[in-house]
Order: C-alpha cells, then structure tokens, then sequence
C-alpha cells in the first residue's frame, strides 16, 4: 500500500489490555476536536480500538466503543475465575484463557469487515512465530488481524491467520509511531495507556522479572521512535488522566482482569484529553482535519 504521502494525520493506538480503556475518553475528546485521521496504526487492545475508529463514521465511534468494552463478551475475555482459567491452561497447554470471548466481540462489531475495505486506513501490528518478526496486518479479514495483534502470550493462545502463528504485537511495537512517521503522517496523535513515564526498579518477586523485562522492552522501542521523529512531523501524546494505569510494581498492576474500572478510566482520559486539545488545537486550527 505504500506511503500515505504527505499531510496526512494519523492516530497511533498502543497496546495494554484492560488499561486500553483510556484510549475510549481519548478517541471521544479527539473526535469532538474536529481531528479526522487518514492513517490508524494499533496494537493489541489499540488495534481493536483502532479498527472501530477506522470502520464506523466518526460521530458514532466513541459510543459504540463504550458499548464494546462493556458488552458481556468483552468483560469475559478475561474474566474467568482460577479453576476455569486452569482448565483452559491445561487443555491448551499455552494459555490460561480462551479466545473465543474476545473474538465474539469483535465479531459483533466488525464481523465481515476486511481492512482494505474499511473507509480509513488501518494496519495493526502482531509478532510473527515463525519468522519472529514483526508483522503489519493491512489486507484481509479485520476480525482475524486483530485476534492476532492482542493474542497476549500466556493469556491467550496464539492466532493462526493464513496457516502461520502470530502472538501479541506488543513484544515487537507496542506503541507504533515510527511507523506512522515511516508511512507519512505529518500530524500523529498517539494514544498510549499511560505508565510510559513511571520509574522502574529492578524486580523484587518471580513475577515481576517479565514485566520488567516487557517495560524496558516497549520504552526503549518507543523511545527511539520518539526521539528519531524528523523536523516537520507534529506529534501530540495525549494524556491517560490521572490514575488511568496503577504503578507498575503496585498489586493492581497484576489485576489484568480488572475491569471494574473501565467507565472511571474512560471518563478521566476523556477529560485530561479534552483539556490537551484545548490547549494545543485551539478552534479554527486548519490541522483539525476536514470534520
């Protein structure tokens, strides 16, 4: 597909489960902006927000957002309680939870869709198995591509999309700004799930060694995305709102089934959001897009 050329504007989703609710408040504060992207870029929980942002008309994609993440199947996806989730560890051998959850909820909303179809721009980014590389899915059916891109090692099993194995793309471009800018875009609204600024430690307990390791891993890669945007590309990080994500060390940060919080974090992005843009996109900015 190429270079989107120049001008354009593009809205970066990253990754971060049940924390990706933040990116709900955003879309609404961005949307209500008068900001139309051209390119939409997500990974995991970004890429199935983003592919609700790139398919349905603008006034109607922060409600139907809200309707999703609080639909039944989507509170399922990891919902299940201990003795469940060790069953679907032992029948699957790979993950302690199924799919299935996650894929009737997206079916509900995209099912059919295939992205070279949807009216904006989308790709969503996965870690290839086979080749251990990364994969940017930007053709062929929505509902499999984002399966792929939020298939989170250990919680759920990886997807098989066209005969090859794709885990999370988290592991290789958890928040994809350098691809907008290598696709492009000269304006990017990134939309990350907040933490990225926390302070590390060194781990302390068995658990904390792989999320250690993901951190250093995914701000490194964002990092140097961030500091290698050429002169002439704007980009906005748009705030999570206060409390959005708890600390990385903290005990809610291992509460990945949490999601009694969705409506507090949406509401609290939303806000921090609206008031960025008011600052940094005053009215009549012609950067808006074309609402």
């Amino acid at each position: 597909m190429g270079s989107m050329g120049t001008g354009g504007t593009a809205i970066v989703l990253g990754g971060g489960g049940v924390l990706g609710a933040v990116q709900v408040g955003m879309l609404r504060a961005l949307l209500e902006a008068g900001v139309r992207p051209d390119l939409v870029l997500g990974t995991s929980v970004g890429a199935m927000n983003g592919a609700v942002l790139a398919a349905r008309p603008p006034g109607q994609v922060a409600d139907r957002l809200d309707a999703l993440w609080r639909s039944p199947d989507a509170q399922a996806v990891f919902a299940a309680g201990t003795v469940r989730r060790l069953h679907e560890l032992a029948r699957s051998g790979v993950a302690a939870h199924s799919s299935a959850p996650l894929r009737r909820a997206l079916t509900a909303e995209l099912d059919g869709l295939r992205i070279e179809d949807l009216p904006v721009r989308f790709e969503c980014c996965a870690a290839g198995i086979e080749d251990a590389a990364e994969h940017w899915f930007d053709r062929g059916p929505v509902v499999d591509a984002v399966l792929a891109s939020a298939a989170v090692p250990g919680l759920l099993p990886p997807a098989t999309v066209d005969g090859r194995q794709y885990l999370d793309g988290g592991l290789v471009n958890s928040i994809p700004l350098g691809r907008a800018v290598e696709l492009g875009a000269q304006r990017v609204f990134v939309l990350h799930v907040g933490r990225v600024d926390q302070p590390l430690r060194p781990p302390r307990r068995p658990w904390e060694v792989a999320m250690v390791a993901f951190e250093i891993a995914r701000r490194h890669r964002y990092a140097r995305d961030l500091a290698a945007v050429p002169d002439g590309v704007e980009v906005h990080v748009l705030p999570a709102g206060e409390n959005a994500a708890p600390l990385w060390d903290s005990p809610a940060a291992l509460r990945y089934r949490d999601v009694g919080a969705v409506g507090r974090r949406i509401a609290g992005a939303y806000r921090a959001s609206a008031e960025y843009l008011r600052a940094h996109l005053p009215a009549g900015d012609p950067g808006r897009g074309t609402p």
